[in-house]
C-alpha cells in the first residue's frame, strides 16, 4: 500500500517536473520570437507603427507603445495644419530669405513689417524652422543634426566608384508651392546617377524617407554602402535599422563638408 502511494507520488513529481520543463521551453521560444519581432518592428515607419495600434481590453494603449517602441507623445500627436494666411506669411518669408539668407528672426521682422505683416518674432523662429532655414547659411539647411542619434563615419574618401550598387546617396531639399510647401527626398546612385526613387511630404519626419529608402531596396540590388548628411531624418532609428536590416554600410558625410554628397544635391 504504501509503495504503491509513494510510487503514485513519484509519477506526479516526474509529471510536474515535465510540464516545467515544457513551459520554460515556451517561455524560451517566446522570448526568442518577442526579441525578433521586436528588431523587425523597429524597423517600420512612424506612420505604420501607429496604425498597429488599436483599442484592445487586454492590452493597453501604453503596453502597445512600449512594445513598439514608440513614444505616446508620437502616437498622440496631430500637426495642426497652417492657415491661408500663414501659408502667405510662410511663402513671403521664404521670398526674403532667398535674397538675404543672412537675416535672423530681428531683420526678418523688419522686412515684414515694412511690406505690411505684423508677426512677432517668435512666430518668425518657428517659421524658420519648419523651412529649415538658419541665418547666416548660404542655402537653406536641412540637414541639422540631432545630437542623441548616433553618427557614422565618412566611408567614401578616395573610394573609386566603379560599378552601379557600389553607392547609394539620398537627400532632403523642400520645393515652394502657390499654395505651402513640400520636402522632397530622391535616393541616387552615384555610378549611373540615376534616381532610383523619389517620396515628397510636408513634413520633415524620417517616414517619407524610409518609404523612399524601401522602394529603391524593392526595385532594384542593395548597395555595398549608404551615404547621407548627419541631418535628423537620415540619422532617425527607423531609417538607419532599415539599412542595418540590409546590411548595407552606413556613410555619413563629415560636418561642414558641403560636397561629400555633391552628387545628389545637384539634382
Amino acid at each position: 500500500m504504501q509503495s504503491g502511494f509513494a510510487s503514485k507520488t513519484s509519477k506526479e513529481e516526474n509529471d510536474q517536473h515535465d510540464l516545467i520543463d515544457k513551459l520554460y521551453r515556451q517561455i524560451g521560444q517566446l522570448s526568442i520570437e518577442c526579441d525578433w519581432l521586436k528588431k523587425n518592428l523597429n524597423c517600420l515607419s512612424l506612420e505604420n507603427k501607429k496604425k498597429l495600434i488599436n483599442p484592445d481590453p487586454k492590452i493597453s494603449t501604453r503596453r502597445q507603445c512600449e512594445l513598439l517602441n514608440l513614444s505616446r507623445t508620437s502616437f498622440y500627436y496631430k500637426p495642426k495644419p497652417l492657415s491661408d494666411e500663414e501659408l502667405l506669411i510662410l511663402n513671403k518669408v521664404d521670398e526674403i530669405y532667398t535674397e538675404h539668407p543672412y537675416y535672423g528672426s530681428r531683420r526678418m521682422k523688419e522686412e515684414l513689417q515694412d511690406a505690411g505683416i505684423v508677426i512677432g518674432r517668435q512666430k518668425i523662429s518657428k517659421f524658420y524652422q519648419l523651412l529649415g532655414l538658419e541665418a547666416v547659411y548660404p542655402k537653406v539647411n536641412l540637414s541639422k543634426r540631432n545630437h542623441e542619434h548616433k553618427v557614422y563615419p565618412y566611408l567614401l574618401r578616395y573610394l573609386p566608384i566603379t560599378k552601379a550598387n557600389q553607392v547609394w546617396s539620398a537627400d532632403v531639399t523642400y520645393i515652394r508651392l502657390k499654395h505651402g510647401f513640400v520636402y522632397l527626398v530622391a535616393i541616387i546612385d552615384w555610378y549611373s546617377r540615376r534616381i532610383l526613387s523619389w517620396r515628397l511630404s510636408t513634413s520633415l519626419s524620417a517616414d517619407f524617407c524610409v518609404e523612399a529608402l524601401q522602394e529603391a531596396l524593392d526595385n532594384y540590388p542593395k548597395p555595398e554602402i549608404f551615404n547621407t548628411d548627419q541631418g535628423s531624418t537620415f540619422t532617425a532609428n527607423d531609417f538607419v535599422n532599415l539599412l542595418i536590416k540590409y546590411k548595407i554600410s552606413i556613410s555619413m558625410d563629415g560636418r561642414g563638408r558641403a560636397l561629400d554628397n555633391v552628387f545628389i544635391e545637384r539634382f
